[in-house]
């Protein structure tokens, strides 16, 4: 069971969600639900939720503002249930904080399993403590326990899944990781699409100060995997990469 706050302005979609989150067989959930920026904003300052789904066409605030103030004040997974399907608004709202992302309509089964992803997520990262050792690759530095990573001696303000995703490649430098991997053990979920390890991979690179044309520590293998390695000494044929000739990469 967990604890759901559902923020959206339409009340017959609120009433079929608290409807549905309440009466699942396996899992019910206690759900709690509001119309209004305000009213969320006021709810998690005041309230412990595993979980919110957000509706970004609220009356008062747009949902992509609400999750901005939501991450100053919580950490909470965040799903956001929106009817624009536009790629850059989706990357916006990922890079924002959002956990994960719903395109409407969609079933309530859908959501049912996007949630049971998202807070097995959460639950798997609460209880395992993160490695004690700097991480170094070239002018990288990752630091698990103070979540702080330093490119060239500056510190780099990432999303906490962006970090989590760079101190995971850190971690095992020069080593190819399969995409199914990541989604296992950086988004704690077994199964789903490359479109949000793509997502962060983009911002990634773009917080590295590299492309993917021009990749200095974060190249990908298309069809194997990504890996993170230090920078190589410019020289013939300086920039020639796995990703050449393959494409556009994330």
């Amino acid at each position: 069971m967990a604890s759901v706050l559902v923020v959206e302005d339409d009340p017959f979609v609120r009433s079929a969600l608290i409807r549905h989150l309440t009466a699942l067989p396996a899992d019910s959930h206690t759900v709690r639900s509001v119309g209004t920026a305000l009213e969320a904003l006021r709810e998690v300052a005041h309230v412990r939720f595993d979980v919110v789904i957000l509706d970004l066409g609220l009356p008062d605030l747009d949902g992509a503002e609400v999750l901005k103030m939501l991450r100053g004040i919580t950490d909470v997974p965040v799903i956001i249930a929106t009817a624009r399907d536009d790629e850059a608004e989706i990357v916006r709202l990922l890079n924002a904080g959002a956990d994960d992302y719903l395109t409407k309509p969609f079933s309530v089964d859908h959501l049912s399993a996007r949630m049971a992803a998202v807070l097995r997520r959460a639950r798997a990262g609460s209880g395992e403590a993160p490695p004690s050792r700097v991480l170094g690759v070239g002018g990288l530095t990752v630091d698990p326990l103070r979540r702080q990573a330093r490119l060239d001696g500056t510190t780099l303000d990432l999303t906490r899944r962006e970090f989590d995703l760079l101190a995971y490649l850190a971690g095992r430098p020069g080593v190819v990781v399969p995409r199914r991997e990541l989604l296992a053990e950086v988004w704690r979920q077994s199964y789903g699409d490359d479109q949000t390890i793509d997502v962060h991979l983009s911002w990634l690179r773009r917080k590295l100060g590299e492309t993917a044309a021009n990749p200095r520590y974060l190249h990908t293998l298309r069809g194997v995997g990504v890996k993170l390695e230090p920078p190589r000494e410019a020289g013939p044929g300086a920039g020639t990469d796995a990703d050449s000739g393959a494409g556009p990469q994330p």
